[in-house]
């Protein structure tokens, strides 16, 4: 009977630490990521530069448990946001930025495309609430 209350204290530690661990970090108040470039409607070529701006929030690389900070993730073409306590995913619509850059340059194929910022915390999870950019549309020549 000991053996079993001291296991099913420990499953129950266990599960609560679970549920802490994957508890979404709160958005600061304020927290704002947006586009500097290129801006909605812009024509550009295939390679282009794009710069992300934060307000209210620091950057930090992921990983680094520093409150308030984030690091960006450009979203190209996704059908909709990473909801707050999900994991951001590594995939061609999800680009990360783990190292707390501020801009990078993107090659995408001619046509229409969206873009959309999206911050993450230390692990790569969407704040609470998510803390996005507009959605802008861009043409490739």
């Amino acid at each position: 009977m000991k053996t079993f209350m001291s296991r099913a204290a420990l499953a129950g530690l266990l599960m609560g630490v679970s549920v802490l661990a994957s508890a979404a970090t709160p958005a600061p108040v304020g927290a704002s990521v947006s586009i500097v470039e290129p801006a909605s409607g812009a024509v550009v070529d295939g390679k282009f530069k794009v710069k992300f701006e934060v307000k209210g929030i620091a950057l930090a690389p992921a990983g680094d448990a520093t409150p308030n900070t984030g690091h960006h993730h450009l979203l190209v073409d996704a059908k909709s946001i990473v909801p707050a306590g999900a994991a951001i995913p590594v995939d061609d619509n999800h680009k990360h930025f783990g190292k707390a850059q501020t801009e990078t340059e993107l090659e995408l194929k001619p046509g229409t495309h969206t873009l959309q910022l999206e911050l993450g915390d230390k692990n790569h999870m969407a704040f609470d609430p998510p803390i996005v950019s507009e959605k802008i549309t861009i043409t490739v020549k």
